[in-house]
């Protein structure tokens, strides 16, 4: 295994994160052995000022390409309440796949006319929720949401149609959604009905289409040839032109040493090339970024509880896959740092494993630490995304609060579940 240095391994954490004098590791200001000391421990904690950095560097970095083009938070990356109301502070509008997602969004105090509505299987209940609040756009993802917008709308509706452009990224099949057989969207042939069908209703107003390739792809040139294929499918039904051309989200971000994706910059240059040259000329451009805005900002803080030497050298940690399902269910690789030694030249080979009864809940497989004691502290980068949105309560965890910090300053926005949580929708 290739040895790592400390600064290597700092450098996946938000902007900013550095050691003090003794080791402590320190982030947006704040001191993480103070942190777990007041809030407890497993913790998520979000460095605030760089979230809204990376807010507003995807919208300058749009506009300035793009003028008029809008981001649109893709919010089951990180759906809290605390995170909708910063969105809403930097003017940004969401997307929510939810009935839940849409509520918090509200609460949140997004304007409804920004929002998105998404999602391959829309109740009656969501599609009619989302009307009656004013919800921007309504994506039509199958023949099955047109009918329910059909039947529910009273006033104008704008929607949108998702089209499967049949462009995959490389990133595991459980992210990918852009193929012919992704449960998302509709063939072109499909979508021409939908499109010409939903005009016809005196009260949808068909803004245009929308595609989404999948999540984590680290390399821009899909993305410019989803453009590219979304144009041509297009042209051979002879649809269009429209006013709105949503190109989804799914920019990858770097979890480990070795990830390389592309910068905002590539990205956005790529498919602001692939608009100004294949759609047409005055329509707006949507993006919805959700990993790519979230991902990084925020680390997940553990306390060790066991450290077990069986031919393998484990390090249990008091959370797991009930904070964090994104190794269990597609194999993400994360790193690890210990929160008061920094990683030097004596650093030891270990499995960071959770503390639930499955053997695939192994949080940092093969990772580098100092000497590790029970007790000590450690922190996981990249959590910002996911973490949050598939949290459980696997083995009767308690899912964990989320912590704002700033400038040295913090606050619990979520706090802590309960076991009266656990128990408070019990009828017997």
């Amino acid at each position: 295994m290739q040895m790592r240095t400390d600064a290597d391994l700092l450098s996946l954490f938000a902007p900013g994160t550095g050691r003090d004098d003794d080791g402590g590791l320190r982030i947006a200001g704040c001191r993480v052995d103070d942190l777990a000391a007041t809030y407890g421990t497993p913790l998520l904690l979000v460095d605030e000022g760089h979230l809204r950095a990376t807010v507003r560097a995807w919208q300058a970095g749009l506009e300035v390409r793009l003028p008029g083009a809008r981001v649109t938070f893709a919010s089951k990356a990180f759906p809290c309440t605390a995170i909708y109301r910063l969105m809403a502070e930097e003017g940004v509008g969401v997307d929510v796949a939810g009935g839940g997602e849409l509520a918090q969004a509200i609460a949140g105090g997004v304007d409804p006319a920004r929002m998105i509505l998404h999602g391959n299987a829309k109740s009656d209940a969501e599609i009619g929720a989302a009307h009656a609040a004013g919800v921007g756009l309504v994506v039509i993802d199958n023949l099955d949401d047109l009918d329910r917008l059909e039947r529910l709308v009273v006033h104008e509706q704008g929607v949108l149609v998702r089209i499967t452009p049949g462009v995959e990224g490389d990133t595991h099949a459980s992210i990918s959604t852009g193929g012919l057989d992704a449960k998302f969207g509709l063939p072109i042939d499909q979508a021409a009905v939908a499109l010409r069908r939903a005009a016809a209703h005196p009260l949808l107003r068909v803004d245009g289409v929308h595609i989404h390739i999948g999540s984590q792809i680290l390399e821009a040139a899909p993305f410019a040839a989803s453009v590219r294929t979304l144009a041509d499918l297009l042209a051979g039904e002879e649809l269009g032109p429209f006013a709105v051309y949503d190109l989804g989200g799914g920019l990858g971000v770097r979890y480990t040493y070795d990830d390389a994706p592309a910068g905002l910059d590539a990205y956005l240059d790529a498919l602001a090339d692939a608009a100004r040259t294949l759609l047409p000329s005055g329509a707006r451009v949507l993006l919805e970024p959700g990993r790519a805005l979230v991902a990084r900002s925020a680390a997940t803080i553990y306390r060790v509880v066991t450290h077990k030497r069986t031919g393998r050298d484990f390090v249990a940690i008091d959370g797991g896959m009930a904070d964090n399902l994104e190794v269990a269910l597609f194999g993400q690789r994360f790193e690890v740092a210990h929160a008061t030694r920094p990683l030097a030249a004596d650093a030891t080979v270990c499995d960071v494993v959770g503390r639930h009864c499955e053997s695939g809940d192994r949080l940092v497989e093969d990772a580098l630490l100092p000497e590790t004691l029970v007790g000590d502290l450690l922190a996981v980068p990249v959590t910002g995304a996911y973490c949050f949105t598939m949290a459980n309560n696997y083995n009767g965890a308690l899912r964990l609060p989320v912590v704002f910090a700033r400038d040295g300053e913090h606050r619990a926005v979520v706090r802590r579940e309960t076991h009266a949580d656990l128990m408070a929708r019990d009828l017997a």
